[in-house]
């Protein structure tokens, strides 16, 4: 068949004859398979990086959280585009705090619901049931409006979307696919555990073997990096089954990118005791009496990882309350980086301004938010805190096993330099391969 483009989201994917395979790595800071790639753990890749490998320095996409960055992925946009500010909203609508998992709330259907609609073979497969629900939008169900109308794209022809969490669920009325747990000759992992991610490529793997897929996005979760440092034992045992599955991808002749939602930071002292600014609290000191709202935009229904504690919080203001006293009382407290007006965070950081607070605050890499002391349940953790959220988490890797011209430097002085963002990872490994990469955009 000749391969024709398709265009979404105002990008232009054309995609090679080889079937392409993003894996995005969950939590995973360069240093992890640098690291990993020193202790000899990854043959794989330190072949690959001697037979044509581009190794990109990348940053992730604000909020550096999961979902926003999943679905940036899969959108190729930002999340002011797409809509989805964190795993965790106040909704502006119900002025209910709720999880953002619902395809309700995209604004843009993703490259998967595209690609499928003009006729290529699309497949997800995630750690995590949430990111499975929002994914799958436009995929295996109904979803945003292929020309960003504002409507409903209802799929002809559907791919296949599932989750490692609930694989022994799957059936090929919801998700494309039934049976996986024989399909993949794998038991079903438990949520809190390395096997969840190995469940992911060792489907992965299998799907590319069977169907091959044009477009297969395979997204692990950061168990692991949440508990372990780079280059500990356990996280080199992570990094050399990462790279054995994407061995076994590369040998099927796939293009294979490897990035990550978001890096990872220790957020503890030397004692191993967390480092927690209570946002909440220290707001409603400066307003003496008046209440202001926090919303930690890393809640999710998983919070033995992290206890609610993440690098960036969304401040709701009471009426009256002016942003510009409590932002620069907050600002001065020792391991918070930066403190920004919801326009000045909205355009600084690509995100959506009716979904994030009055006040948005970044915590330095060394430290976490909280809201309030009772609000979160420390004894989850079982390990000093590791987390996310922010610009200390904003570096991530972006490998590609093919030798492609580095871009030009991203137009931004967020952070440390890069060339790319995660959410240009479909695109690299398509128009960018096919037509010689230049700058993503």
């Amino acid at each position: 068949m000749t391969r024709q483009p398709f265009t979404v989201n105002g990008r232009e994917y054309r995609p090679p004859a080889e079937p392409v395979v993003v894996i995005c790595v969950d939590g995973s800071e360069p240093a992890y398979h640098e690291q990993a790639l020193a202790a000899g753990r990854m043959p794989w890749l330190a072949k690959a990086g001697q037979d044509g490998l581009s190794n990109w320095p990348a940053h992730c996409a604000m909020p550096a959280l999961t979902n926003p960055n999943n679905v940036s992925i899969a959108t190729g946009r930002p999340p002011r585009d797409h809509g989805i500010s964190g795993n965790y909203i106040l909704d502006p609508d119900s002025g209910q705090e709720v999880l953002m998992n619902d395809k309700a709330f995209l604004r843009i259907p993703t490259i998967f619901a595209a690609a499928v609609a003009a006729g290529y073979d699309a497949a997800v497969i995630t750690a995590k049931d949430k990111l499975r629900r929002l994914l799958g939008a436009g995929l295996v169900e109904s979803g945003p409006a292929l020309d960003g109308s504002g409507g409903e794209h209802v799929p002809e022809w559907r791919g296949i979307c599932f989750s490692a969490e609930k694989a022994d669920r799957a059936t090929v009325a919801d998700n494309g696919i039934g049976d996986v747990l024989d399909y993949v000759g794998r038991p079903l992992p438990e949520v809190y555990s390395a096997d969840l991610s190995e469940f992911v490529l060792a489907a992965g793997v299998r799907l590319l073997a069977d169907r091959r897929p044009d477009l297969l996005y395979l997204s692990l979760t950061d168990y692991i990096q949440h508990k372990h440092a780079p280059g500990t034992e356990v996280a080199n045992d992570f990094y050399a089954m990462i790279d054995n599955y994407a061995g076994q991808l590369d040998a099927l002749g796939a293009v294979v990118v490897i990035t990550a939602d978001h890096g990872m930071s220790a957020k503890s002292d030397a004692a191993g005791a967390p480092r927690v600014i209570y946002v909440e609290e220290e707001a409603n000191r400066v307003l003496d009496g008046a209440a202001s709202r926090v919303i930690l935009p890393i809640t999710d229904p998983y919070t033995v990882h992290h206890g609610a504690l993440g690098s960036f919080a969304s401040v709701y203001l009471p009426d009256g309350a002016d942003p510009a006293v409590v932002g620069s009382a907050l600002a001065r407290i020792e391991g918070v980086q930066a403190v920004h007006t919801r326009a000045d965070a909205a355009d600084r950081y690509a995100l959506p301004p009716d979904r994030i607070g009055d006040l948005v605050v970044l915590a330095e890499k060394g430290y976490a938010l909280g809201r309030y002391p009772a609000w979160h349940d420390l004894g989850q953790l079982d390990a000093p805190l590791r987390s996310h959220g922010a610009l200390g988490e904003l570096n991530i890797p972006f490998l590609i096993n093919r030798e492609l011209p580095r871009p030009a430097d991203l137009e931004q002085d967020i952070a440390e330099p890069a060339c790319v963002h995660n959410y240009d990872a479909f695109w690299v490994a398509t128009t960018g391969l096919t037509a010689g990469a230049d700058h993503a955009g």
